[in-house]
């Protein structure tokens, strides 16, 4: 390990807003003490909805987001504390009491977060596991997953991508479940007369700049979960992204691949 990321992960332990709690860190301790607590022990007692970006990497989204909602709070969680320490620093910096970071797995939310105390999920340019469908966050298998720490009713998922790929199998996947993509884009900066999409347009991220730069197009859509006894995989074709099979200089040739069906 590089002497950077040493440096980095020193800092990371001596921030007051990043809470690190890897599986075995759980194990040992008894579970995080911090579950059903967030807003009292990571918020100061501020009220307010809570609101995480899954796999925050710089947590770009989260100071964005944080920014423009001060009556809210705002989690950004990630595995990789080299990432995440450049948004926690900028966030303690500018004493945004409204921010926090937790490094663990995305697998583990329901270790963290008590039913329903958790408002809102964006997910935002996560690996569209275009080889294993129970590792995308938008499966079926992380659906059931978000609706245990979101409300019963209205708890709200975002998702923005710059993947052709995750972007169909998320929409077929909310159709066979029969819920609604509103709103929903597949080129958000072209779709100017949705005006509600201004929000999400403001925050742009270095990562997002990158494929923009590439001339490729970013996907948003939002829906709200509900309750049901099972989650339904979709069966479909869909075509790979090309340019995620090589070097980012070079593109090589579209292979189709089928999702498997399941039940939950």
């Amino acid at each position: 390990m590089s002497r950077n990321k040493l440096q980095k992960f020193a800092e990371m332990e001596a921030l007051p807003n990043v809470f690190q709690y890897p599986y075995a860190a759980l194990a040992e301790g008894g579970g995080c003490p911090l579950k059903g607590r967030w807003r009292e022990a990571a918020f100061g007692g501020r009220p307010g909805r809570i609101v995480l970006e899954l796999g925050c990497g710089r947590g770009e989204y989260t100071l964005g987001l944080a920014e423009r909602h001060p009556d809210a709070n705002f989690v950004g969680i990630d595995v990789k504390g080299a990432r995440m320490w450049a948004g926690a620093r900028v966030a303690a910096a500018r004493q945004m009491g409204n921010v926090a970071f937790l490094r663990t797995d995305i697998e583990l939310l329901a270790s963290f977060f008590e039913p329903g105390e958790v408002d809102e999920l964006w997910i935002t340019f996560p690996d569209p596991q275009m080889q294993k469908a129970r590792k995308r966050l938008t499966s079926t298998r992380f659906m059931a997953l978000y609706s245990g720490i979101l409300p019963q009713e209205g708890g709200r998922v975002h998702l923005k991508t710059d993947s052709p790929f995750l972007f169909a199998y998320t929409c077929e996947m909310l159709r066979v479940n029969q819920l609604e993509a509103a709103p929903c884009t597949a080129d958000l900066y072209a779709d100017t007369a949705d005006t509600s999409l201004d929000e999400v347009r403001a925050i742009r991220t270095h990562y997002e700049q990158q494929w923009l730069d590439r001339g490729l197009t970013i996907k948003y859509l939002s829906f709200c979960l509900t309750p049901r006894e099972a989650w339904i995989e979709p069966e479909v074709e869909i075509e790979r992204d090309a340019y995620r099979s090589y070097g980012r200089g070079q593109l090589s040739p579209a292979r189709p691949v089928r999702s498997r069906r399941s039940s939950r």
